[in-house]
């Protein structure tokens, strides 16, 4: 048999394969047609790839359990906003409204209410997060940490292995830690067998939780770019929030959940009493692999569909699927002001190109494209109406609603949002509209990535 009948007949067999695990899966058009672009263009890596990728809910027999928040009050559904009725059906717990909560804006801020906070914790000291670096603000905190956990403190760091990789494959950093008493470990490990393993499904969330009461969250990664002793030139434009009160209950059972699938040690999220008396209402919705439903993205949609104000977008990266950019250009035909801010330049060139042809069918409906002419905006934020902000590590693309661990807060409170209106406002204030006209070249290859946005 020839070398092209042996390819042809691997390029139809990989295809028909792959064909009919999306159709078994009932994956959505636009993700079948992307695999099937890249196995006609590559089909011998693209069928190892599908395997090892392309698989968004995890279905191994030694799976991580799947995250069921504990819900104790749960409104009547008849009271509920559009955001609450979907997660409602979904099973999701409900919002919690006794909570205190602080935005942090500025990289030094953030860093300095990060130390008080491990300075300050008295009992234990949980951090999960996706970048780890070894730089000068990582060492000061991996010092802090090392201190608490001489001093006796359950200490427990939870670090995403792709995310954090030249910490992965040289963890001297981590040693004086872990001789001190406190643990560090990886989720998800680079060297697993990847058909046990899915290391495309990555552990995004960032939660940093002191004495099981207080939790800072937010788009911040433990780096120096993010966050840092002093002001830096270059430092990326990014937020966290602090809660305290009951919205740090479903935080304390996401991170347990996490770290009992890396080390299989079963903990069970005990409330604490509530000590704060404030009233903001916030509601805790995690997403990824280990939630039986989309009902975040389902929320997000829900929301966009009956905004009648506003719908204001902050992101690093817009390659959103169709339905979330259909809904968006329905928003604004019906008048809703639909704004996108997002940085002029990212830092990855990929999603930058691939983004262009979502941005330009955005602004050709109407849209106001706002670039962000600062450093690297990496805040996620949606403000909707007057009555909801959404905060958290969740990105418009589609990474972050379908294949990512995520988790977002929505937050019904006035002072909240106002004080995120103003901050969007700022951000507005530093941007230039409208995406630049491109040449015929380049929008052919924006639109020819687009064909595989749904695995950027």
């Amino acid at each position: 048999m020839s070398y092209i009948v042996i390819y042809v007949v691997s390029v139809v067999s990989a295809q028909v394969i792959t064909m009919l695990h999306m159709l078994y899966l009932r994956r959505n058009h636009s993700t079948v047609l992307a695999w099937s672009m890249a196995i006609l263009m590559f089909p011998l890596p693209a069928l190892v790839f599908y395997f090892i990728f392309g698989n968004r809910k995890i279905r191994q027999k030694c799976k991580k359990r799947t995250l069921k928040l504990q819900k104790d009050h749960q409104r009547e559904r008849g009271t509920l906003n559009p955001i609450e009725t979907v997660l409602f059906a979904h099973d999701i717990a409900g919002t919690t409204e006794n909570n205190t909560l602080q935005l942090y804006f500025d990289g030094v801020e953030a860093y300095t209410a990060l130390l008080n906070e491990i300075t300050n914790a008295r009992e234990s000291i949980y951090i999960s997060t996706y970048i780890l670096q070894n730089d000068t603000t990582t060492k000061m905190i991996l010092d802090a940490l090392t201190q608490k956990a001489a001093e006796g403190l359950d200490v427990r760091l939870l670090i995403d292995g792709v995310g954090s990789y030249p910490l992965y494959f040289y963890q001297h950093p981590l040693e004086a830690l872990r001789k001190a008493g406190g643990k560090a470990v990886f989720f998800m490990p680079i060297l697993k067998h990847p058909l046990k393993n899915y290391i495309n499904l990555r552990n995004h969330r960032k939660i940093f939780l002191f004495d099981e009461r207080v939790v800072l969250t937010g788009g911040m990664n433990l780096e120096e770019r993010y966050l840092g002793s002093k002001p830096l030139k270059k430092r990326w434009v990014d937020m966290i929030f602090r809660l305290e009160g009951e919205a740090v209950f479903p935080y304390l059972e996401i991170f347990f959940a996490d770290y009992e699938y890396v080390t299989a040690q079963k903990r069970i999220a005990v409330k604490r009493e509530v000590l704060c008396y404030e009233h903001n209402g916030v509601q805790v919705v995690p997403s990824g692999p280990d939630m039986s439903s989309d009902a975040l993205y389902e929320a997000l949609l829900s929301a966009i569909h009956s905004a009648l104000k506003r719908v204001w977008i902050v992101t690093p990266y817009f390659v959103p699927d169709e339905t979330i950019l259909s809904a968006l250009v329905i928003a604004k035909h019906k008048g809703v002001d639909v704004r996108l801010i997002t940085p002029k330049v990212s830092n990855h060139w990929i999603a930058d190109i691939a983004r262009s042809s979502y941005m330009r069918e955005a602004e050709e409906n109407g849209i106001d494209v706002m670039l962000y002419r600062g450093n690297m905006l990496h805040t996620k934020a949606v403000l909707l109406d007057d009555y909801a902000v959404m905060l958290g590590s969740v990105n418009i693309d589609n990474r972050s609603l379908f294949l990512n661990y995520e988790v977002v807060s929505f937050v019904y409170s006035t002072p909240v949002i106002l004080q995120m209106e103003v901050w969007i406002k700022s951000l507005m204030s530093h941007s230039v509209s409208g995406i630049k006209k491109g040449s015929k070249r380049r929008v052919i290859l924006e639109n020819f990535m687009r064909i595989f946005s749904p695995q950027l």
